[in-house]
């Protein structure tokens, strides 16, 4: 559901081909989601950093070799940086934490930032520790190349992440500055570096180092309190609202999408008050200091309040299908402090079992505790994790319909139209229809809003129309269908349209409208047979029906230049209602041939559905309902 999994895809494919920038050949009918419009081009408004690993598993074998190889690496990282804080043990047992936490395995799943990001930041967060430990600058080094990736890929993100470590590097310098200077000058020499290259990549794709690709798609899309807006979306991000959504969003983390659920929370609180309780560690306080910049730190971005969707409505937004993406680096002081309150509670267990039963018999109850407790973890945990894959699967099985036609993959040297229910985008919702960089692969996607601009552009390939019915709300298990359509494109002095409609039983009337940029006119059909055949006729600059529709005026409608001629026949079923046929015919009559293109078809129970929601598809159509269509030219002298 989360379209910017196609954005960060298109833009590996784009790195693949050593693109930072796409070259539409039609202008305003290729735009990807998410992708800023600049003079001729387009480039992605997201930093091309996790793009090129997921680039790096397409050149082993696969898109989604990338996420796995990610996914190893958090928990492997994480495991390290437990351990250079507490004990080996500590570290296992955190990794398990994370590897079954509903967000780590929801997030680390999908072509999204946050698991990439955090790999970076784990990575530095490991090379840092070991450097303070050992003190070997190659460690030094790794930490600062790391951070400063960290940054080139999501600079708010990486900033909360580093703040601890910023201050506690801070003390060092403090308590032994000749032991700490050159490890902490590398780590911060290729932190800046890593800047630089972000300001740099600005300044190559916006024109200035200090506007970021985001603030040139959208200048109020950031961190701020204030006037807020993406597009048509906007808010008036005040603290109140922040402090409220944020909480909504830090309760979830910790009630659902981590292992346990509030179980989990409570092993992390004893863990916190046990360092609380004895000579505090200072990597102890640097990890426990994540939950305070990782938390309010986010209280600043008010993308947080996007993905509640509705506030006041539980499982609302994508927050409900992917989780509170933004605190996914909460994964890490979370398990650590849950792993050691884990151990603290286990261990008092023992004690005091085998202080008060013989060894036996306390090992016995000693199993016992432990087998129920991670009996009531385990449950929580899948029933949350079940609840969120759920909310996925729904999603999926409705894609598998409305994807069905393309299932073998969309016909060769082909272009495909495709429609934009949110806007003039491409990708969005229809991730899967990707066109390569070069809009030069086997199928070519396009909006269908100029269709002879793309017929022009592309004369050797095949046209098809993808079509859909049922509003695109797949959480809704909404289309109920898909259908690829053939576009027929000819060309001529006279064009004719022939149609045949099913008329169900129980119909009482028939009427039917033409219409163009240049007017409209009115037919009746005298009778209510089961089936109505006409004719769209353009010849001579104008459109007219013949067949068993019978002229209410003039009977014909000026068409000129690129026009669409739209005939709706609306079958009446008297006081209880009726529905419509709708049918768009793409045409162009500016020289003295007519040009015309195969025409959209709808079926409309309610007129609220045309115009994109209601595609006319025979496997789907109800009882008597039925169109049959061909468009050619007409030769007066056959």
């Amino acid at each position: 559901m989360n379209h910017d999994e196609g954005v960060y895809l298109q833009q590996a494919a784009m790195l693949l081909e050593g693109q930072l920038h796409l070259w539409p050949p039609v202008e305003g009918i290729f735009r990807p989601w998410f992708f800023v419009e600049d003079g001729g081009r387009l480039y992605p408004k997201y930093t091309p950093v996790p793009a090129a690993m997921f680039a790096v598993g397409e050149l082993l074998g696969g898109y989604r070799l990338a996420l796995v190889g990610i996914a190893a690496a958090n928990l492997a990282l994480v495991v390290g940086v437990v351990r250079e804080v507490f004990e080996p043990p500590t570290g296992l047992l955190a990794g398990a934490f994370v590897l079954v936490s509903p967000l780590f395995l929801i997030d680390s799943s999908v072509f999204l930032p946050y698991a990439p990001t955090t790999m970076l930041n784990l990575l530095f967060a490991y090379g840092y520790l070991r450097a303070d430990r050992t003190g070997e600058r190659r460690w030094a080094v790794a930490s600062g190349a790391a951070v400063g990736l960290a940054f080139f890929a999501r600079p708010y993100t990486a900033v909360l992440f580093a703040a601890p470590f910023v201050l506690h590097a801070l003390w060092t310098l403090a308590v032994d500055w000749s032991a700490a200077v050159t490890r902490q000058v590398i780590v911060a020499s290729l932190g800046v570096v890593g800047v630089a290259t972000a300001l740099a990549y600005n300044a190559m794709m916006t024109g200035s180092p200090w506007v970021f690709p985001y603030q040139a798609f959208g200048p109020l899309d950031g961190p701020g309190f204030g006037h807020r807006q993406l597009l048509a979306h906007e808010v008036t991000y005040t603290p109140e609202l922040a402090v409220e959504a944020n909480r909504a969003v830090v309760e979830l983390f910790f009630t659902e999408w981590i292992a346990g659920g509030v179980f989990g929370v409570a092993f992390a609180l004893v863990g916190l008050v046990q360092m609380s309780r004895r000579p505090r560690s200072p990597r102890e306080i640097l990890l426990a200091g994540l939950f305070v910049s990782v938390i309010v730190g986010n209280v600043f971005f008010w993308g947080n309040l996007n993905l509640l969707g509705d506030i006041d409505r539980a499982g609302d937004g994508l927050v409900a299908a992917f989780g509170p993406y933004y605190h996914f680096d909460l994964l890490l002081p979370t398990a650590a402090f849950a792993a050691a309150g884990a151990e603290r509670l286990a261990g008092t267990s023992w004690r005091r079992l085998a202080s008060r039963l013989d060894r036996r018999l306390a090992r016995t109850a000693f199993v016992l505790v432990l087998f129920v407790s991670a009996g009531l973890v385990g449950t929580v945990t899948a029933s949350d994790l079940n609840e969120r894959l759920e909310e996925n699967l729904d999603v999926t099985e409705t894609y598998e319909v409305a994807y069905e036609p393309l299932e073998d993959g969309p016909p060769e040297n082909s272009v495909v139209l495709v429609p934009d229910p949110y806007g003039n985008w491409l990708n969005h919702p229809f991730q899967p229809l990707r066109n390569e960089p070069g809009f030069d692969g086997p199928t070519v996607y396009a909006i269908d809003d100029r269709p002879f601009s793309v017929a022009d552009e592309y004369p050797d390939r095949r046209m098809y129309r993808y079509r859909y019915r049922g509003a695109w709300a797949p959480y809704a298990g909404s289309p109920e269908a898909a259908h690829l359509q053939r576009v027929r494109d000819v060309s001529g002095a006279v064009i004719r349209h022939e149609a045949t409609l099913g008329i169900p039983d129980g119909a009482v009337g028939v009427t039917a409208r033409i219409e163009t940029d240049g007017g409209s006119a009115y037919y009746v059909a005298p009778g209510t047979a089961d089936s109505l055949d006409f004719d769209l006729v353009i010849e001579d600059g104008r459109v007219s029906a013949t067949g068993d529709l019978q002229a209410l005026d003039n009977g014909s409608v000026v068409v000129d230049g690129r026009d669409t001629v739209r005939a709706t026949v609306f079958v009446d079923y008297g006081p209880s209602g009726g529905f419509e046929y709708r049918m768009a015919l793409p045409v162009d009559a500016s020289d003295d041939e007519v040009r015309a293109l195969s025409p959209r078809i709808e079926h409309c129970r309610e007129v609220r559905t045309c115009g994109g929601e209601a595609a006319y598809i025979p496997e789907v159509a109800s009882d008597g309902v039925f169109v049959r269509s061909t468009l050619g030219v007409h030769n007066p002298n056959s």
